[in-house]
């Protein structure tokens, strides 16, 4: 028998299980990369399960505690490599096609490609302030006890980072319906270089910011503005890539629909847009083979399925036409 308390075994996994899907959600928006977001959840389960009791008297605050550190440690570490980094950085695609509508609607608040790169505008300490108030509705107190902060301290720096990300800090729920139709009108006017088509969906100081992290060579290595100069750049473009095999798939993405271009299973761009009064303000397109592997893994699983359900069909026509019960 343990001869106190610390000497207890450490809390169970399905203790830590239960919080797994809130520590990755906290780590991925101060991140903005899957990768890492799972690498910090990692760590908190090994530090966890080598935590004693009396350092674990409130589960979820301390887990939130530990994990929000860590990603304030790497996002603090990662700095200098994202200044390096060959041409736009933009966050790591999450493919959420298999959330439920209701949850697809809350995402997109919070999880957008458009809000998480906006928010790479905040230094490690606002972004980490800013996300556990302004997302998960933590307490300035609460803060504090994360970051070893003040309340007041904490509350300075929330203000400082909504006045550093200025009108883009209001979210709002798009019109579902209108997004999907200008996406999907987008991308047909892309594919048959319309340009004139294109203009008139973009409102005229629109912004594309390509990611390919210097791998693709065809892709704009500054972001580009105004309606006319992105739909010539995107019509040479798809003049120039286009393989017989490539495919091009709607997919929800970070709570919203997106465009997916891939050869086979394997992920080519990723294409989201930001819809304001009715046009298109701002195009993402992340073409960097590291940051789409998610999505490719997402592929490989719908086309499993699909091809399941093909399979099933199959012989359930098979056994009536043969009379099989």
């Amino acid at each position: 028998m343990a001869d106190s308390i610390s000497e207890l075994p450490p809390a169970p996994l399905s203790v830590f299980e239960e919080h797994r899907a809130r520590l990755f959600a906290i780590a991925y928006r101060m991140l903005g990369s899957v990768e890492d977001a799972e690498d910090m959840v990692q760590e908190t389960f090994l530090r966890w399960q080598t935590a004693t009791r009396d350092e674990i008297r409130t589960p979820a605050a301390w887990l939130s505690t530990v994990v929000t550190r860590l990603a304030l440690n790497q996002l603090q570490s990662s700095r200098t490599r994202r200044e390096q980094y060959v041409g736009p950085w933009l966050p790591e695609p999450l493919p959420t096609d298999h959330v439920g509508a209701d949850e697809r609607l809350e995402l997109a608040d919070s999880l957008s490609l458009a809000f998480l790169t906006v928010m790479e505008r905040l230094n490690p300490r606002e972004r980490a302030v800013f996300v556990l108030r302004d997302v998960f509705d933590y307490e300035y107190d609460e803060i504090g006890q994360v970051l070893r902060l003040t309340a007041t301290n904490c509350r300075q720096l929330f203000h400082r980072a909504k006045v550093r990300l200025g009108q883009n800090v209001r979210r709002y729920r798009p019109d579902r319906a209108l997004h999907a139709r200008l996406l999907a009108e987008f991308a047909h006017a892309v594919r048959l270089g319309d340009i004139d088509s294109v203009v008139n969906l973009l409102a005229e100081d629109a912004m594309l910011y390509v990611d390919s992290g210097g791998v693709i060579r065809a892709a704009a290595r500054r972001p580009l503005r105004g309606a006319l100069a992105i739909a010539k750049f995107l019509s040479g473009v798809t003049r120039k890539v286009g393989p017989a095999d490539l495919r091009t798939m709607v997919l929800d993405v970070n709570g919203e629909p997106a465009l997916v271009t891939a050869v086979g299973n394997s992920p080519q761009q990723v294409l989201t847009i930001v819809v304001s009064d009715g046009r298109i303000r701002g195009i993402s397109i992340v073409a960097n083979p590291e940051k789409l592997r998610r999505v490719e893994l997402r592929l490989h699983t719908l086309d499993a399925a699909a091809a399941a359900m093909e399979s099933a069909a199959s012989q359930w026509k098979w056994n009536t036409t043969n009379g099989v019960a």
